[in-house]
């Protein structure tokens, strides 16, 4: 056996501290039908309150995310929209938006809005890049849901990738600062987000521990055409199954999410197989081959059109894990 795959098993025994269900997140933002299930239109929507602007413009995304996003630029709009998603049928949502020159998407102008999202009776996600003290306590007051935020391990990255003057630790204390206002935090990971290189996803594991989140989410480099990274190479299977395995072991009881981002066709089907084999509890918006193996290892698949992150409450009253 290699040492791959003693982690893999290692990291599969670790996940039968859970009960053998897993989640199939695939929201309304983007459309799913398959045999096994068939999502609706906006019953989970995406918002953005900067519009298609970003000022970051990371080298892996340059604003690409943001397109398909909904723009509520304003409380007003964002209401607004709140609004019509509600006569659609929306349950949800996530608000999020380009990043200022210090890594921050400007939330602060919207938790009135957001709070008005949350008495409608939506779940209301927020992705915030990093958060400072007052933010936090903003958006615990508006009864936000859960905060997501991309952690980094290696300042190289920070630096190259997302042209940012952080340092890891402040990816820390933005979600310290989460936890310390009562949000349950569902930090992500881009595996791979140095050019495809592996770098710092182990300290950004570390880190995450330390901030005890509700969810963990995994996502894997998926270089986008028009962008610095167009013609590079994601990380191969092995590396990313490293992460993954390393991301079970060292988080036990923690439930992780495969979440959306994953370069797509032959590449995708073997990430979700090996995702399912290191030990995930969830996987968004999965191939069919993918149920059908989840399946045969004797687990109970269950999907839901809530985003991924949302994952972890499914198993917070759990006294076996």
């Amino acid at each position: 056996m290699t040492v791959i795959q003693a982690m893999i098993q290692q990291a599969w025994e670790t996940r039968r501290e859970f009960r053998p269900e897993i989640w199939f997140s695939v929201p309304g933002a983007r459309h799913y039908d398959n045999p096994y299930y068939s999502n609706r239109p906006f019953s989970f929507a995406n918002l953005s309150v900067t519009g298609k602007a970003c000022a970051c413009r990371c080298a892996h995304c340059e604003g690409a995310l943001l397109q398909t996003m909904i723009g509520a630029t304003s409380p007003q709009a964002m209401r607004r929209v709140v609004d019509k998603l509600l006569e659609k049928g929306c349950r949800g949502i996530l608000v999020s938006g380009g990043g200022n020159s210090d890594g921050e998407v400007p939330l602060q102008p919207f938790v009135e809005a957001m709070g008005y999202a949350k008495q409608m009776g939506l779940k209301v996600l927020a992705h915030g890049g990093l958060i400072r003290r007052e933010t936090a306590a903003m958006l615990k007051k508006a009864g936000v849901d859960q905060v997501l935020m991309d952690v980094i391990g290696n300042e190289g990255t920070i630096r190259e990738v997302c042209h940012l003057n952080r340092k890891p630790d402040d990816y820390l204390q933005s979600m310290l600062y989460c936890r310390d206002a009562g949000l349950n935090i569902a930090p992500h990971i881009v595996i791979g987000l140095h050019f495809g290189q592996i770098r710092g996803e182990r300290r950004a594991l570390e880190m995450i521990k330390q901030a005890d989140p509700e969810t963990i989410v995994l996502v894997i480099l998926t270089p986008a055409c028009g962008t610095a990274m167009a013609g590079i190479q994601p990380p191969s299977i092995d590396e990313a199954a490293r992460i993954m395995g390393t991301a079970r072991i060292l988080n036990p009881a923690t439930p992780i999410t495969l979440g959306c981002a994953r370069p797509p066709g032959k590449y995708k089907r073997r990430a979700e197989i090996i995702a399912i084999d290191c030990g995930v509890n969830g996987i968004a918006y999965p191939d069919e081959t993918t149920v059908d193996y989840a399946r045969s290892k004797g687990l109970k698949t269950v999907f839901s059109e809530e985003c991924c992150s949302l994952l972890g409450r499914r198993w917070s009253n759990y006294s076996g894990r």
